[in-house]
């Protein structure tokens, strides 16, 4: 075991039990000093479900809360879920005939269960977020109103939300449609974003440039892979070794306070989870 001496949390990753590695993706994190993982579902027709009902999208999330069940068992710490409805969703529907009024509220509905899977428990954060590439005007109207149904979600249950979106440094409206809805900005997370960011928390992609400028920036920020645990792109985005690699680096490179911030302080006020604590539990075990 590569033992690091701190939390090690990846922010954004899936586990897909259908077609993927799974847990042998997490046996490879936790190898290279991975101690906390966060896990989102893939997208329904990833893991072979054709959403036509709000209902639909149980069987979706219980099978990422058991992949996250099982990941839990190899790691030092542990993984928590975070559930909701990929953005992309919208095209899907479409291109099956909805309006996007129709998908909105379908999409919406999903975020109706992912927020129940909060309040009853097994997941930590709902997911949501609109088109990461051009749309007609309707549709990124109706997108916005279900990443907005989100964040009224999120302050409903007292959960964080992460964002899947378009690329950019600038979310300064976002996080205010999220206050304006009871969510505070420092619970809405920018996944897969770059070092800079304005309003949301970035979950910085684990590139060395990039993780260099949230450094320098000095404000609160996540690492990721976005490993998408596909068999057809593997390694893809980064591989699940990658942030465990990227924290020995920053290690060694004095950046103990970076390290701390990204992996214990700044988890610690997005969601609430105290990653040294629960990594000291599972030692004691």
């Amino acid at each position: 075991m590569d033992d690091l001496d701190t939390p090690v949390l990846d922010d954004h990753l899936h586990l897909d039990p259908v077609n993927g590695r799974n847990t042998e993706a997490v046996e490879e994190f936790a190898d290279h000093g991975g101690t906390h993982l966060l896990v989102l579902n893939k997208p329904s027709w990833g893991l072979g479900v054709e959403v036509e009902a709000a209902e639909d999208f149980r069987e979706v999330f219980d099978m990422t809360v058991e992949a996250v069940e099982d990941a839990t068992e190899v790691l030092d710490g542990r993984a928590w879920p975070v559930l909701g409805v990929h953005p992309a969703l919208i095209s899907q529907l479409l291109d099956r005939g909805y309006e996007p009024e129709e998908a909105r509220d379908l999409m919406q509905a999903g975020l109706d269960v992912a927020a129940e899977y909060v309040a009853e428990g097994p997941a930590l954060a709902i997911k949501s977020g609109r088109p990461h590439y051009d749309v007609d005007e309707d549709v990124w109207a109706a997108s916005n109103d279900v990443m907005k149904h989100a964040f009224e979600l999120g302050g409903e249950v007292g959960c964080a939300v992460q964002l899947h979106t378009e690329g950019g440094e600038d979310f300064t409206e976002v996080a205010e449609w999220a206050e304006d809805r009871g969510l505070p900005r420092e619970r809405v997370v920018k996944h897969y974003s770059g070092g800079r960011m304005e309003g949301p928390v970035p979950s910085v992609l684990a590139d060395k440039e990039e993780l260099e400028i949230a450094i320098e920036q000095g404000e609160p920020f996540m690492m990721e892979t976005d490993y998408i645990d596909d068999p057809d792109r593997p390694g893809a985005v980064l591989g699940p070794k990658t942030v465990p690699r990227r924290v020995r680096w920053l290690l060694e490179a004095g950046h103990d306070e970076a390290v701390r911030n990204a992996h214990v302080e700044t988890p610690a006020r997005v969601y609430g989870i105290d990653t040294e604590a629960t990594l000291e539990a599972e030692v004691e075990e």
